[in-house]
């Protein structure tokens, strides 16, 4: 099987891992020559926040592709990439995060899906559910979840 494509998945929470995020990335699509899709899937209420904080005046037919692209922790994992000469596009989507992570993942024919999570408690994942479990419980693809420490 060869590695063509890279979905990395950048979650709002992952603001202080993206060494870990970005070096992943480059560690897998680097020798490869895979390409990597960095994914930012908002909420509709991110999505509103995010677009009031741009100060954007397309409300419904913003572009989640373009505001994705603004999103601080894409900018500066995609400079990470840039400097070590992974190629990347941005991806945004708004929904359900592990849905949407999927969907984007499908849609993308990636071969990895990269994503970030921390250590939950059984009872943390019963009442708040986690976007990584539901992204390795349901991707076409294997996973790569990188912890937060």
């Amino acid at each position: 099987m060869a590695l063509e494509t890279v979905v990395l998945a950048v979650g709002p929470e992952d603001d202080d891992r993206i060494e870990e995020l970005a070096a992943t990335a480059i560690d897998v699509a680097g020798p490869a020559g895979a390409r990597v899709v960095l994914a930012h899937v908002f909420t509709r209420e991110e999505f509103d926040d995010a677009l009031e904080t741009l100060d954007y005046e397309f409300g419904e037919s913003a572009d989640p592709d373009e505001v994705a692209a603004h999103h601080t922790t894409i900018r500066e994992i995609g400079s990470r990439l840039s400097e070590a000469g992974v190629v990347y596009e941005t991806r945004g989507a708004v929904g359900n995060h592990g849905d949407r992570i999927v969907d984007l993942s499908e849609d993308m024919d990636a071969d990895l899906v990269v994503v970030g999570g921390h250590k939950r408690s059984p009872t943390g994942k019963a009442v708040f559910g986690s976007t990584a479990q539901q992204v390795m419980l349901n991707a076409a693809c294997p996973v790569t979840f990188v912890r937060k420490d």
